[in-house]
């Protein structure tokens, strides 16, 4: 029987398996399900996807929806370590007042959009994670805006999300009043289309070269076609 390489090294596949078995449920029990519905969040399990089944829309997916957001994270921090202040993502980064072990869990942050780039580097880019994330991102924002806590919301919980993925403006403490909520939503749609994802999508493309590149055959796959041509 003729066995198929992974393109990624089991460590890998290993390290970051045993990273989502603390996370997920240290997030789920201080910050609730509704925490997972953050695009960052969607697209570390995006990865864990594609790590394990080597296919590279996933994986391309999150590339296109969270790169820039990540990496003006990385940026941010490294200002704030430094005791420059940029925007001010990442102050609850250095709140001692928030546990030491959630904040360390939280530094996925920073080593994602490196992960990101070396899974499109092994397994390529799919242009069809343009639409997909898109498409995604888009439900994201409306289940926020319609069924989850807007910004300004005082929760029992202060840890419970409010604004998710900013549907509300960027202040979680006071909605935006400079536009009417609805036009807002549709604005900041149109604003991660334009601003961030078609942008991203475009480098990406440039990266892995002039055309879509060849999908990897999955190594079960591979080893069938090669037992039935013999």
């Amino acid at each position: 029987m003729t066995t198929v390489k992974s393109s990624l090294p089991l460590g890998l596949k290993l390290s970051f398996s045993a990273f989502l078995v603390v996370m997920v449920p240290v997030y789920w029990v201080n910050y609730g399900p509704t925490n997972f519905l953050y695009f960052c969040d969607v697209a570390l399990l995006l990865c864990f996807i594609s790590v394990w089944t080597e296919h590279r829309l996933p994986s391309s997916m999150a590339a296109v929806g969270i790169l820039l957001p990540q990496v003006l994270w990385c940026a941010d921090f490294l200002g704030e370590l430094f005791g420059f202040h940029l925007v001010g993502l990442t102050s609850y980064m250095f709140d001692p007042n928030r546990s030491f072990f959630l904040r360390g869990l939280s530094f996925f942050h920073g080593w994602l959009p490196f992960l990101i780039l070396f899974l499109v580097k092994r397994l390529g880019y799919d242009w069809r994670a343009l639409p997909a994330w898109t498409l995604l991102a888009w439900a994201l924002c409306l289940v926020a805006y319609f069924c989850l806590p807007p910004a300004g919301t005082i929760l029992a919980d202060p840890k419970i999300p409010v604004n998710i993925n900013y549907v509300f403006g960027f202040d979680d403490a006071h909605p935006q009043t400079w536009l009417p909520a609805p036009l807002y939503l549709v604005g900041w749609l149109l604003t991660l289309l334009v601003a961030v994802y078609l942008p991203t999508h475009w480098v990406l493309r440039k990266w892995v070269g002039g055309r879509q590149p060849k999908q990897k055959a999955h190594p079960v796959e591979s080893t069938l076609a090669l037992q039935r041509a013999r």
